[in-house]
């Protein structure tokens, strides 16, 4: 099935650029632009698109309060934050808010290509040395906070299997991947990571991945 993306940036070369790039790809499509998040919101509810390619700094309303809008729309779009700096406390209040991951606006076509398929898949964007990096960091920072916990469910709640699961999630493991490492089958684990979001009242993996690390459940290397 083609994936339906849309691109958010302020900048015109910008966004002709990716569109470029990415119409290129097979079982990618271009649907939409916006110059800014209210555009964004505006177009994800008359688009429906797969994947949103979000800018963070942008007027009129930057891309952490629209990625926070979409996500509480409870779309199925999937944010993938564009950032031209691999620190930027931004972006990890963006993967807090619901988005699924992050890319360099200097990242190739295929790694662009690459990570719109990840998210698209349901994956987390959390393989690359430097988001890993991104999280750690910032989870220093707010070592204190937790995410929003509206169930009033914690760790505690989870099986052993399924803290297991949740560890490897936060070092970056897609679930063929872990299923490798605990030798079981990959739906299996597809069980585990559904199991483990609902009990934790999180959106996906990329939020799970930033739980474990605020609960100290996964601790810096």
């Amino acid at each position: 099935m083609t994936i339906r993306v849309l691109i958010v940036d302020d900048q015109a070369m910008v966004r002709e650029g990716f569109s470029v790039l990415l119409n290129a790809m097979d079982g990618i499509e271009v649907v939409g632009e916006a110059v800014d998040g209210r555009e964004a919101v505006e177009q994800v509810a008359a688009l429906r698109p797969d994947v949103v390619l979000m800018d963070i700094r942008m007027p009129r309303m930057n891309g952490l309060e629209a990625t926070r809008e979409i996500v509480a729309a409870d779309t199925d779009a999937k944010v993938l934050v564009l950032t031209t700096f691999d620190l930027d406390e931004y972006v990890y209040q963006a993967l807090r808010a619901g988005a699924s991951g992050f890319l360099l606006k200097d990242a190739s076509a295929r790694q662009l290509a690459d990570g719109v398929r990840v998210v698209a898949a349901g994956e987390a964007l959390l393989a690359p040395s430097v988001t890993k990096r991104l999280i750690v960091e910032f989870s220093k920072i707010s070592e204190a906070r937790k995410l929003a916990d509206p169930a009033g469910v914690g760790v505690g709640e989870l099986t052993e299997r399924e803290t297991e699961v949740l560890v490897l999630i936060a070092q970056g493991l897609s679930n063929a991947e872990i299923a490798d490492r605990l030798v079981v089958a990959e739906s299996t684990i597809k069980t585990h990571v559904s199991r483990i979001l609902v009990k934790l009242g999180l959106r996906d993996r990329t939020q799970a991945a930033v739980y474990a690390y605020e609960t100290r459940l996964v601790t810096p290397a």
